[in-house]
């Protein structure tokens, strides 16, 4: 939507024609490039631009998409899901930022966070800190700043009391955990913003690979609590920046 007010007033100022912002406004919604329909609307539709999925897609399919955006003025790309050797490769003809404890690759600078106030990503524990790096990379890559509280299960309480006032002043509460799934309940019991649970497949046997987890959040006792689906800190910090821009949206 930003695009289209930026061309609006371009307009309104005189330093664009109307037949030149109509055929800015006629360009096609979407670039067919064979292999992907790159989605050259989504930011002006949801605000944000396209991310790109790399599970699954090879070096040259990704690099073609990048190549794609950039030529349609995307300056800065998020690439999830992202193996190591694929990085690699790709990074030898488009050099990339590559987080491998995320599996994150990020071409361009990450711009200054613009959001109404902090991101807090809490895990349950170590091992939870892939998936809770995924949310934190990514809700810097939406423009947001980020606290990361790690390991501050409840198996060890004091832990997370110990950063109170870090969770009673965030905007956004991103907790991931596995084992029993109680981190995203005991925040959800302290803090009065909205807390994004995510259950990770981290446990024994009877955790189900975060079934069990995914059950006990979504029959949280806190109020406020919303959840997504196991292992995905990409959409837990999607809906944590939107509402953290929400003011600006208002």
């Amino acid at each position: 939507m930003n695009d289209i007010k930026s061309i609006l007033n371009r307009v309104k100022c005189g330093a664009l024609s109307v037949d030149d912002a109509l055929l800015l406004l006629k360009k096609a919604p979407y670039e067919d490039i064979g292999y992907a329909k790159v989605d050259l609307h989504r930011r002006v539709v949801q605000g944000a631009s396209e991310v790109i999925y790399g599970a699954g897609k090879t070096p040259e399919q990704i690099t073609g998409i990048i190549d794609t955006m950039r030529k349609n003025g995307q300056k800065t790309i998020l690439i999830t899901r992202l193996s190591a050797g694929t990085a690699k490769k790709i990074n030898a003809v488009c050099p990339l930022r590559y987080y491998e404890t995320a599996r994150i690759g990020i071409t361009g600078e990450i711009p200054e966070p613009d959001g109404i106030g902090k991101i807090v990503v809490a895990t349950g524990g170590t091992s939870d800190i892939p998936v809770a790096e995924e949310a934190a990379l990514t809700a810097e890559f939406f423009g947001n700043e980020v606290t990361r509280l790690y390991d501050v299960g409840v198996s060890g309480l004091h832990r997370l009391l110990s950063h109170a006032e870090e969770i009673m002043s965030a905007s956004v509460i991103i907790a991931a955990a596995g084992m029993e799934g109680a981190l995203a309940s005991v925040i959800g019991g302290l803090a009065d913003c909205p807390v994004i649970a995510v259950p990770t497949s981290v446990g024994y046997g009877a955790g189900f690979g975060g079934i069990s987890a995914l059950l006990s959040m979504l029959n949280s006792c806190a109020s406020g609590v919303g959840v997504v689906n196991i292992d995905n800190g990409f959409g837990a910090a999607v809906l944590a920046s939107r509402i953290n821009h929400m003011e600006a949206k208002a």
